[in-house]
């Protein structure tokens, strides 16, 4: 079949490799050019997807990445697979609108179209459905197939992956989810499917809101755990011992990527539209994890003023700037935020991290730098943010005067754990 996956980040671009892999041919459709420049001379920059094997779905013609709206024409399916930010606290659906406008216009009788970005339920019948009969003068259910199916990709995790993460799949009629589950049966191992979009849009929705609430839970026990002398980390490895009813979640500097700072406040949004009530817990989640960076910034002050020194004029260097690790998605990360509160506080910042090697969105004033024992010698303090394997933890631990570990990943009489 002659597939679309329009948005080649990370989401679309494992998406089509696996798609053109089973035997489909595949357009990647992107509009940034620089990007589909990218993609095209075979360099991935997608942890997910090795170059050599993007290469390899390239070099077989299977798979071609454009920015051509041209280039989309006669397809069978097509996944929508772009942004939807935030924007001042509302869901901003410009990216998928603007793609369901292109997509309309190339729509036939009997293609199918899927939506997997993470938006509020509803969007799938209630927006994209609309947009797709206007562009195509089709409706959705007689002469084309609709549906939902939630992204579930997870950068860096090289245990649960396109392949083997069951896949929830959703249609407007049964029709349409015949045909979602068909096309994502050849994908992966397992798939889900569910009575309706609107449920599988929520169920991508509660998966994030869970993490977010449970992780928000840990960082405000691990202040008040510090407070009160008790070992926060300790605290959860003696409960993570118990075989039923407690699920992990580590303490950190904030949360980032598109996942957790943003996916519950598209659920919240539309519970205060919809019915007119807060959804309180997302609320709360929300002002906890959004403040850790000024936790983190508050705790190294803190380690200077007993040291007898200043953050103005400090020489403070921040070890991950991605938001996970072992990735370079720095999308949201808190190490941004950190970042920003100590130039405004007059520290010298650097940042160093050996997978995110073109800086991020932040203030021009943060240095890019290597952790090299030099670098780390030289900080009056290290703040490890993110804890990539790559980091020489013996040498952080040896060189540096100083440590604050949001990670706890180090132990010494230099070292101070969130």
């Amino acid at each position: 079949m002659q597939v679309v996956v329009a948005g080649q980040g990370y989401v679309g671009l494992p998406l089509a490799v696996r798609a053109a892999e089973v035997g489909h041919r595949v357009v990647g459709y992107d509009v940034d050019p620089h990007r589909v420049q990218q993609i095209t001379a075979g360099q991935s920059y997608v942890e997910d997807v090795a170059s050599a094997r993007l290469r390899a779905v390239l070099d077989s013609g299977a798979y071609s990445v454009t920015a051509e709206a041209t280039a989309l024409a006669r397809y069978d399916i097509a996944v929508i697979t772009v942004p939807t930010p935030l924007r001042d606290g509302v869901p901003d659906l410009t990216y998928v609108e603007s793609c369901a406008q292109t997509l309309g216009e190339h729509l036939r009788p009997g293609a199918t179209v899927v939506l997997e970005s993470t938006t509020y339920p509803g969007t799938t019948e209630e927006l994209l459905a609309p947009l797709l009969e206007k562009g195509s003068g089709l409706t959705a259910g007689r002469d084309f197939h609709l549906g939902y199916s939630p992204e579930r990709i997870d950068p860096g995790n090289t245990v649960w992956r396109l392949e083997n993460t069951p896949k929830i799949v959703s249609g407007i009629d049964e029709e349409s989810l015949r045909a979602v589950d068909g096309f994502y049966r050849r994908l992966v191992e397992h798939t889900v499917p569910v009575s309706s979009c609107k449920e599988a849009e929520l169920t991508k929705l509660l998966e994030n809101t869970f993490r977010h609430v449970n992780i928000a839970l840990v960082n405000e026990l691990a202040m008040f755990a510090r407070e009160l002398g008790i070992d926060i980390w300790g605290a959860i490895d003696a409960a993570a011992t118990k075989p039923f009813g407690f699920l992990r979640f580590n303490p950190g500097p904030g949360v980032g990527g598109h996942c957790l700072p943003i996916d519950p406040s598209f659920l919240s949004w539309r519970v205060e539209r919809a019915l007119g009530q807060s959804f309180r817990f997302v609320e709360l989640a929300n002002d906890v994890n959004n403040h850790m960076p000024d936790y983190v910034v508050r705790r190294l002050m803190e380690a200077f003023n007993a040291r007898r020194k200043t953050v103005s004029g400090s020489r403070v260097l921040l070890l991950g700037l991605a938001y996970k690790p072992n990735t370079s998605d720095a999308r949201e990360s808190p190490s941004t935020r950190v970042a920003e509160l100590l130039l405004g506080l007059g520290a010298e910042v650097r940042g160093a991290d050996p997978h995110v090697l073109d800086g991020i969105h932040a203030d021009a004033r943060l240095i890019q730098a290597e952790a090299t024992v030099q670098e780390i010698a030289a900080a009056d303090a290290v703040v490890l943010l993110t804890d990539h394997a790559k980091f020489d933890y013996e040498a952080i631990l040896k060189h540096a005067p100083y440590v604050l570990d949001c990670r706890n990943r180090l132990s010494g009489a230099n070292v101070d754990v969130l």
